[in-house]
């Protein structure tokens, strides 16, 4: 159940029913009409601004239509009081009865408590990661790959059908240096000594099985060769395979699969040119076109090319600029496999488009978005959310540079420092498009500072109440669906709140996952594992308020229900953002 919902359509029907001065409401527009839970508890427990919304379109004043919504309320079986607030807010409480109804129907439901019935044709193409294939991954990779990750989560949550999508970027200039970079390698595996790496060329370490394997299979057959051409193709495929197998294993290290790897390569493979048919196809549609563009913010018109372009008519969408879609030598820009790839996906089926890109690719949101537009005639919707920089310290101190990789601190060296959990949640414990610091000292402590322990704490902790349980009232199934007679016993402030805070995972659920921001997810938690923690705490200090009473069998098992559905939703939350949920501490 969700409560919000719930009201929601309620409201709608007392509206429907609802004359006033002579205006019939049945017909009224109801779409914006809402239910929310008011900034301040001390003003109910929901909130509506019917009112507020219908006021204006029916030509009548909100407190009008305010004060008819009121005294329906009023008499509705679940509500104690409903009143008016501002100019037309209408706030109401609601019996502890129902809080009680809401606990049970967690606990009857609790795989599917917060989440929607699949829905095949609602499908979501998520794409995110999508790490130039020409090393190992950093932190910064994985805070997209974590966001990314959540996100498709939070959409199959809702219903939707989600693809997660990874595209390689095996076409551009930067493999080839990376085959390069391979070659030296190569012929260091066979005895040729190399002092330094020269600019320009990769010089981590993890390029060095590469050369050697190389070496193994082809002996000295390339250590000679003029022309890179003999050997350049070879050791590109070579080392582009090598590098996402390495991918493959630090994502698969932070919980990370998925289902379709796409290669910018195929895009102009052989007879399926994908990128001329897609420039081609906007070409019919004039919006490709000749022309010039002014030199970009910053550079002077001596500093700037100004040549005839082949350009995409992207101001037509509300970008700044039309952008080019071929670069001088003739060859095409990345924008035009971009439009080539997205029009892949749009013919694949994914009307629903997200994507994860770093910050620094901010600048790239318009025309994308644009380009979308155009070539799905409307029809298809992208959504990009940007990942900001992670970083990385060890008690305060920022930490150096990785000799594995030659320039950056790898993700895997994180992962196997602080354990997946502790990267993935921490990841998430901001919002993505803020900086992120991520100190390796603090995620381990086992204190309240540190979040994912915190709310894992949480979870073990119920799992510990069930064992104290079993051990005290062995006749009590803590994992059992009470009757409500039970659950009615429940009449602290604390633990209704913790039930009208359970209430709310629905709601939170479908708002993170229409915003992509999984952050909220985290934050959610957190509150959640708070809560419980105090009310444990409470009982330590008052045996009366202790989960497990031995002298009141009716009272335990209601107080168990409670522990079972916080339970439940720690390890759902957890479970979307890809985190354990473990019983015992160690």
């Amino acid at each position: 159940m969700d409560v919000f919902d719930d009201f929601t359509n309620r409201i709608k029907k007392h509206l429907q029913a609802s004359v006033i001065k002579d205006i019939v409401l049945k017909n009224a527009d109801l779409q914006h009409v809402s239910v929310e839970a008011p900034r301040d508890a001390a003003h109910g427990d929901l909130s509506s601004n019917a009112a507020m919304v219908l006021a204006k379109p029916a030509g009548l004043k909100p407190r009008e239509i305010a004060e008819v919504l009121a005294a329906a309320l009023a008499q509705d079986s679940d509500v104690t009081d409903a009143t008016i607030a501002g100019p037309g807010f209408v706030n109401f409480s609601l019996r502890d009865a129902f809080w009680h109804r809401l606990l049970v129907d967690i606990l009857e439901h609790p795989q599917a408590y917060g989440g929607s019935p699949r829905n095949t044709e609602d499908r979501v193409n998520v794409e995110y990661v999508s790490a130039n294939p020409t090393g190992p991954m950093h932190v910064g990779h994985g805070r997209g790959a974590v966001v990314g990750d959540a996100i498709a989560a939070l959409l199959a949550r809702t219903g939707m059908a989600v693809t997660k999508e990874y595209y390689i970027n095996d076409a551009g200039a930067q493999v080839d240096v990376l085959a390069r970079s391979v070659y030296l390698r190569y012929r260091e595996a066979l005895g040729t000594v190399i002092d330094a790496i020269p600019e320009g060329l990769y010089p981590g370490d993890y390029l060095i099985p590469v050369g050697e394997a190389l070496a193994r299979d082809y002996g000295d057959r390339f250590a000679a060769a003029s022309d890179e051409s003999a050997w350049l193709p070879l050791f590109r495929q070579r080392a582009i395979d090598a590098m996402m197998d390495l991918i493959r294993e630090d994502l698969a290290a932070l919980g990370i699969v998925h289902d379709v790897y796409f290669s910018e390569q195929s895009l102009g493979a052989g007879h399926d040119d994908q990128i001329t048919e897609s420039l081609e196809e906007l070409r019919r549609q004039n919006l490709v076109y000749v022309g010039r563009l002014p030199p970009p913010k910053g550079q002077t018109s001596e500093e700037w090319e100004d040549r005839e372009q082949t350009l995409f008519a992207s101001t037509r969408f509300g970008d700044d600029v039309d952008r080019p879609l071929l670069k001088s030598d003739g060859g095409f820009t990345y924008f035009a496999s971009d439009i080539a790839y997205h029009r892949s996906k749009y013919r694949r089926g994914f009307n629903r488009q997200v994507d994860i890109w770093g910050a620094d690719h901010g600048g790239y949101v318009k025309r994308m978005k644009a380009a979308v537009t155009a070539i799905s005639g409307g029809k298809a919707d992208l959504d990009i959310v940007l990942t900001q920089l992670v970083r990385l310290f060890r008690a305060g101190e920022p930490v150096r540079m990785s000799k594995r990789s030659g320039q950056f601190v790898t993700l895997r060296e994180v992962i196997d420092e602080v354990g997946c959990d502790a990267v993935r949640f921490m990841m998430l414990m901001r919002k993505s498009d803020a900086p992120l610091d991520f100190d390796l000292a603090k995620v381990v402590e086992q204190s309240k500072d540190n979040p994912v322990f915190y709310v894992q704490y949480a979870h073990a902790r119920a799992h510990s109440v069930y064992r104290n349980a079993r051990e005290i009232m062995p006749d009590i199934d803590p994992y059992a669906v009470p009757d409500l007679a039970s659950v009615a016993r429940l009449t602290e402030q604390q633990e209704l709140g913790l039930i009208k805070l359970l209430a709310a995972y629905p709601r939170m659920i479908s708002s993170a996952a229409n915003a992509r921001e999984p952050h909220r997810i985290a934050f959610y938690l957190y509150e959640l594992a708070s809560q419980f923690h105090g009310l444990w705490s409470r009982g330590k200090d008052m045996p009366q308020l202790r989960f497990i009473n031995s002298d009141d069998r009716l009272l335990t098992v209601a107080r168990l229900a409670l522990v079972r559905a916080v339970e439940c939703v720690l390890a759902s939350g957890l479970g979307i953002l890809g985190v354990s949920a473990p019983q015992e501490m160690r």
